[in-house]
């Protein structure tokens, strides 16, 4: 049996519909047509009794922000997420868990200069609180006896109410200034099939998962497209930004959508006119 921690959130709700059954969502409230354990990071380790694996995507966050998620309250951070995800972890190899997947980021290597080539064999060093907390709960993972997968991902987008650009399409529509920036972005659908993925194999350690490095400019210019809006796109950023370098996953058959599946989605991304 699988259980989900974050099964509510813009990440989680996608690993929900994604993961074979049953699942039983870990977390503050019941979802329909689920088992359902009371959780929170805050508070103790949940019941994991005949829990095989455990994915934890749970995450406590000024709302719209990871890196400098933390607000104003850096302790309260650190209490919810690494203590949290920690306690969690350690009840998981008690209860006989025999696998626990844990979304990370890559964000624990912002601490790099842009020039560093970023491979699944990189040593973390993050310089932010969120980065931080990613990788020091990826190294009490690592140290569990259990076969612990540690899936560091870019920026995730997807379809959904509160999505990711909502508040950059509503701004570029209404004519709004829109810095130029670019980053690199995952489809929730594909971190759901990398998760399903991994289920079947005992592969442990870190696994990178990146799809596009996408541009404002790129982005945009397909909203424009799909809506006809007179405002300009804003221009190319000249930012350097580095892709993870994907190695194990594409290795066992995983394979990102790419521009076709942001395309297919984009439609149902934008704000009614």
């Amino acid at each position: 049996m699988i259980a989900l921690t974050g099964a509510s959130g813009l990440v989680g709700r996608f690993l929900l519909r994604g993961l074979p059954g049953p699942i039983t969502v870990l977390g503050r409230r019941a979802l329909p047509g689920h088992d359902f354990r009371p959780w929170d990071l805050c508070g103790p380790a949940p019941d994991l009794s005949g829990i095989d694996t455990l994915i934890h995507a749970a995450f406590s966050h000024v709302p719209g922000r990871y890196r400098g998620g933390e607000g104003d309250d850096p302790r309260g951070f650190l209490q919810s997420n690494l203590d949290g995800t920690r306690r969690l972890f350690d009840a998981a190899a008690e209860a006989g868990v025999t696998r626990i997947q844990f979304l990370s980021s890559r964000a624990v290597f912002d601490g790099y200069p842009d020039d560093t080539p970023l491979t699944e064999d990189t040593a973390p060093q993050a310089a932010s609180l969120y980065g931080q907390v990613k990788a020091e709960a990826e190294a009490h993972l690592a140290a569990l006896p259990l076969i612990g997968q540690s899936l560091r991902a870019t920026g995730i987008y997807g379809p959904g109410p509160h999505h990711k650009w909502e508040s950059l399409f509503a701004d570029y529509l209404a004519g709004r200034p829109i810095p130029p920036r670019r980053g690199t972005e995952l489809h929730r659908a594909d971190l759901a099939g990398a998760t399903r993925l991994l289920l079947h194999t005992t592969d442990i350690g870190a696994f990178h998962l990146s799809d596009m490095l996408l541009d404002r400019h790129d982005l945009l210019g397909e909203v424009q497209q799909l809506t006809n809006c007179p405002h300009p796109v804003p221009p190319v950023s000249d930012r350097r930004v580095n892709p993870l370098i994907c190695d194990r996953l594409p290795a066992l058959g995983w394979r990102p959508g790419g521009l076709a599946r942001l395309r297919a989605d984009l439609p149902a991304m934008l704000p009614p006119r």
